[in-house]
């Protein structure tokens, strides 16, 4: 409906006409927005269906709710919320304000995989129009609440950017302080607020900011709308919000996607409404629609109860909502919606004044914490509902009046600097009197210069920066944070008990025996004396899984560890649950046990598309672990078997060999046999390194530790690998096969030569010797020596080689070579230092001297000559007693010589002293033969 000439508004879209064309030179594009304006609000008071527009978290709006619910008594009330969140609604009785209503989806179906999980938060606040409405349908018999915006599903199918990503309606301020705790009370929510109400063109909100002589949107909505509107009549603060919602629309940005939500929201709501009315038979006169100001001014053909029935609502994926009510805060509110600090808390102050001010009797869930008993409200009456009066005009006499002025409360303004002044010596601050009294004069101060009748908030906010701040902070907290605390702080809402998901509750119960308040915020520290307890063993089970499963710091261990196979004795935790409350409550979303969701998680991860075979061992340890469940372990170490089968790079070798180990070591010990899983890991990873390994030693994106890694699980696990039925040949044909060109795996190769005997150790230091002596190959000396520091993981056996080999090279390199080598080198050590730093330490500890007085007179082993080994006459004759042995069998003597380095040939006559010769250079070889063959 538009207003026509005999309008309600006539006479004031005359007076804008005049002035449009006044001010505009003449009618034109002005005139039309200026009338445009009064033909919305003339539409949406005309409504059958009373439209009450509010604005998020604002006192006025709070204010005239209550005071409207009292004098209307509807008997439905529609709310713009998700409509998918009305059954929670009632259990904000059983919790403490400010908190919000969550619905949360950890496995989505219909959006991209990358969204998860996703979250949609609604806070509520005691200062807001929303919740008064809330609480008067809740505890009123008689009266339905009715949530009638798109649901949590459709936020997400509508709210889409140009890049596929989904949009915030509260984005937040881009020049805000990073989030603290308290303000990431929401994580990375999408928020849904009722009464969205700000300029989205920026030239508009600059020109009221500048104008207002304001610092920012907060503080102008405080001024110029919440203290004229504070205390007005219902009509008059109708029209006021929808001339300002309509303003706001029309001077809008035409941005297509913003636009096409907005609208689309509109018409879900009126559908939703036009399907309850008819359905229910209800009157509209005796219904009342609380909306955001910006959709009350609606142009939409569905707009009424008399719109148009042409929108179709689209079906819901196949996402399934889990809903719940977490904890929020005044700070995280004004985060997510980029509201300035401390303006929440604010409004807060500022309801309260408007309580004791005006009278009016606010509306409070009956049982909420802090609330009085009150008696159980009586049914609304069902007479019949008279036929609504025609509104009159308000807004003419709004815009005409001079702003009320109010006068200077000096008691309270006295109040705010000697608390201040209080405030900032236990911060610190050298504040007296003289600086509280400085406050107070300038607080009135640029009141008159911005043209205020009183200092507001926000004015006494700048005075105390500006007297007692200066230029320095002592402590934690600035001069402008105090007096956020002191008008009312940033308050913390908290869930209830009985409104907590039963997996909180049962985490909650669980911890009974620790005797703490467990939903109180802050750090708490909990003492564990197992053996004398034996009970909070299970207690200690349930905090290793909420450390697994909740951010850093809700379960924090300060004694005790947990490792396979060792049960805890004493432990000590630091616990801050009622602080991560919201992580825990999203937990109650996935399952009704901490047991289930950990399952589900490591299912999870061990099932994923892109998972590794380190993760899902992670998994298997993680089983075994916290779930101490032989059955899930053995289920995910056969998926951990398939994804190693199917790996082709050798990026996870470290981390696999790692994990296997410590696996392999707790079933020995624990198990009477291994499982059959492991044994076909083993298998399976045996074979599958051998045939990577020649690939791995020339990849340049292979790293030596990853090489390094594979050779260490080949070597580690090759007895039982050889025992399952692995064909040693395959390894020695893989190295055969290697050949790498940097010089730190070519070190990594000689290295498992020498392992496996084709490569004996005096020729490794005669190689090692002679790139010492080549001058050309010096420079490349320390990325031998690296890959050598490397080796130990697979060989460590060859720790005395590495001692001896770094010992030369500080002995021989010089220094414009040895000292950009040694960050790489402690590098090295750093990385596997858990591994390798104890095996060159110990090893060195046991070659050099251990005192300081011997080292100059000490000569490293290795530099010690090398006699050569005589052989006794008992030797000699046991040799000759081999003889015949060798002479038969001249095949086998061959073989053996020329694996020892001894050349020379059979000859008939000669054979015996030929033999003679080998047997006298290797005696012990001799004997041992001897020994073995039982040759006397």
């Amino acid at each position: 409906m538009t207003g026509g000439p005999e309008g309600t508004f006539t006479a004031l879209r005359s007076q804008l006409q005049d002035a449009a064309a006044t001010f505009a030179d003449g009618p034109g594009a002005l005139e039309g927005i200026l009338r445009g304006i009064v033909d919305d609000v003339e539409r949406a008071v005309s409504e059958p269906l009373e439209i009450f527009p509010v604005c998020h978290h604002s006192p006025a709006s709070a204010i005239a709710m209550a005071r409207r619910l009292r004098e209307k008594q509807p008997k439905t009330v529609y709310l713009e919320l998700c409509e998918d969140m009305a059954p929670l609604l009632t259990e904000l009785r059983n919790c403490r304000l400010p908190v919000a209503v969550q619905s949360f989806a950890s496995e989505i179906d219909g959006f991209p995989a990358d969204w998860a999980p996703l979250s949609v938060v609604a806070p509520v606040t005691e200062a807001s129009a929303e919740y008064q409405a809330i609480a008067y349908a809740l505890d009123t018999p008689g009266v339905e609440l009715v949530l009638v915006d798109r649901s949590s599903d459709h936020v997400f199918q509508w709210e889409t950017g140009p890049d596929g990503e989904a949009d915030s309606e509260g984005d937040g301020d881009p020049d805000a302080p990073e989030a603290t705790e308290q303000t990431a009370l929401h994580g990375d929510a999408v928020g849904v607020e009722i009464g969205d109400l700000r300029p989205r063109f920026a030239e508009l909100e600059e020109h009221l900011l500048r104008h207002g002589r304001v610092r920012h949107w907060s503080e102008w909505w405080h001024q110029y709308v919440e203290l004229p509107l504070g205390d007005s009549d219902h009509d008059t603060y109708r029209q006021v919000m929808l001339l300002i919602g309509s303003l706001f629309r029309r001077l809008a940005p035409g941005d297509p996607g913003r636009v096409r939500v907005d609208e689309d929201r509109e018409r879900y709501m009126w559908t939703r409404m036009r399907e309850h009315l008819a359905a229910t038979a209800t009157d509209p006169a005796d219904c009342l629609y609380v909306c955001g100001a910006f959709h009350a001014a609606s142009r939409v053909a569905e707009f009424g109860v008399h719109g148009s029935d042409t929108f179709t609502i689209s079906p819901p994926s196949g996402t399934r909502w889990r809903h719940g009510l977490i904890p929020s805060s005044h700070g995280a509110i004004e985060a997510q919606f980029g509201l300035a600090a401390g303006s929440v808390s604010i409004a807060a102050t500022e309801w309260a004044k408007n309580v004791r001010r005006t009278g009016v009797r606010p509306f409070r869930l009956e049982g909420q914490a802090g609330a009085k008993s009150a008696k159980p409200r009586k049914a609304l009456a069902t007479t019949a509902s008279a036929p609504p009066a025609p509104p009159a005009d308000r807004l003419t006499g709004f815009l005409r009046r001079p702003p009320a002025l109010d006068a200077l409360d000096e008691a309270e303004l006295l109040g705010w600097s000697v608390e201040i002044v209080r405030a900032a010596r236990r911060n610190g601050y050298l504040a007296s009197t003289a600086d509280a009294i400085a406050v107070f004069e300038t607080s009135i101060l640029l009141a008159g210069m911005r043209d205020r009748a009183k200092p507001t908030p926000y004015d006494f906010q700048d005075a105390a920066v500006t007297c007692i701040e200066k230029d320095a902070v002592p402590g934690r907290r600035d001069v402008g944070r105090l007096v956020e605390i002191m008008m009312g702080g940033d308050r913390v809402g908290r869930v209830g008990y009985d409104a907590l998901p039963p997996l909180a509750r049962d985490v909650h119960d669980r911890l009974a025996p620790l005797e703490l308040r467990l939903q109180q915020r802050g750090v708490q520290r909990a003492l564990l004396d197992i053996a004398s307890r034996p009970e909070l063993g299970h207690c200690s089970d349930l905090l290793w899984m909420l450390r697994r499963l909740l951010p850093r710091g809700a379960a924090r261990p300060i004694m005790g560890e947990r490792r396979l196979g060792e049960r805890p004795i004493q432990e000590s935790w630091d616990l801050a649950l009622g602080t991560h409350e919201r992580a825990l409550i999203e937990l109650g979303y996935e399952g009704v046990s901490i047991e289930q969701v950990l399952e589900q998680r490591l299912r999870r991860v061990a099932y994923a598309p892109q998972a590794t075979a380190a993760q899902v061992l992670e998994a298997v340890e993680d089983a075994m672990l916290y779930l101490r469940s032989r059955r899930l372990a053995d289920e995910l170490g056969t998926r951990a078997l398939e994804v190693l089968a199917s790996e082709r790079s050798v990026d996870g070798a470290p981390e696999v060999l790692r994990r296997i180990r410590r696996l392999l070591a707790h079933y020995r010990t624990c198990e009477p046999v291994l499982p059959p899983w492991i044994e076909s890991f083993v298998k399976t990873g045996y074979a599958h390194y051998c045939t990577l390994l020649p690939t791995a030693f020339t990849d340049d994106d292979a790293t030596v530790r990853q090489v390094a890694a594979m050779l260490g699980f080949l070597f580690g696990m090759e007895g039982l690998a050889l025992s399952l039925g692995c064909d040693r040949t395959q390894l020695e044909l893989a190295l055969a096969q290697s050949h790498p060109a940097e010089p730190a795996r070519t070190a990594l190769l000689w290295a498992a030569q020498t392992h496996l005997g084709t490569l004996p150790r005096p020729v490794l230091r005669a190689r090692c010797a002679e790139l010492l002596g080549n001058p050309l190959v010096l420079p490349a000396y320390p990325r031998y020596l690296s890959g050598f520091v490397h080796a130990l993981e697979p060989v460590p056996g060859l720790a005395d080689f590495v001692v001896e080999a770094v010992s030369n090279a500080f002995a021989l390199l010089p220094d414009a070579v040895l000292l950009p080598w040694l960050p790489t080198l402690i590098t090295t050590l750093r990385a596997g230092g858990t591994e390798l730093a104890p095996l060159l330490i110990r090893e060195a500890g046991r070659v050099f001297p251990a005192r300081l007085a011997e080292l100059d007179a000490w000569v490293p082993p290795w530099r010690l000559p090398r006699e050569p080994q005589r052989v006794p006459v008992e030797s000699a004759a046991s040799a000759a007693g081999a003889l015949p042995l060798l002479v038969a069998h001249p095949a086998t003597c061959d073989a053996l010589a020329e694996l020892l380095g001894c050349d020379g040939t059979w000859e008939s006559a000669g054979a015996r002293s030929s033999g003679a010769a080998l047997l006298s250079r290797y005696p012990q070889t001799a004997r041992a033969l001897e020994t073995l063959l039982a040759v006397s």
